[in-house]
């Protein structure tokens, strides 16, 4: 029963939805580092690594959603 548990198709959605909301919390994160923080050149890498960061998380939640409820 264990293996079934793991190998669940909204067990997998759960933690691919996990992994969008951290990257939502670490892009605001790296957005305040960036705008009230650094300086210069790091600015600007922080702040694009920061806006890829939300975009990416953006998608997963969107795909997450969009995709609907899953029937086991």
């Amino acid at each position: 029963m264990s293996m079934l548990l793991l190998n669940s198709v909204a067990l997998s959605k759960m933690w691919v939805s996990f992994a969008g909301i951290i990257l939502l919390i670490v892009s605001i994160g790296l957005i305040l580092l960036s705008r009230h923080v650094l300086k210069g050149f790091l600015k600007g890498i922080f702040s694009i690594l920061a806006y890829l960061t939300l975009i990416l998380g953006s998608l997963i939640i969107i795909y997450i959603v969009l995709s609907g409820p899953t029937y086991s």
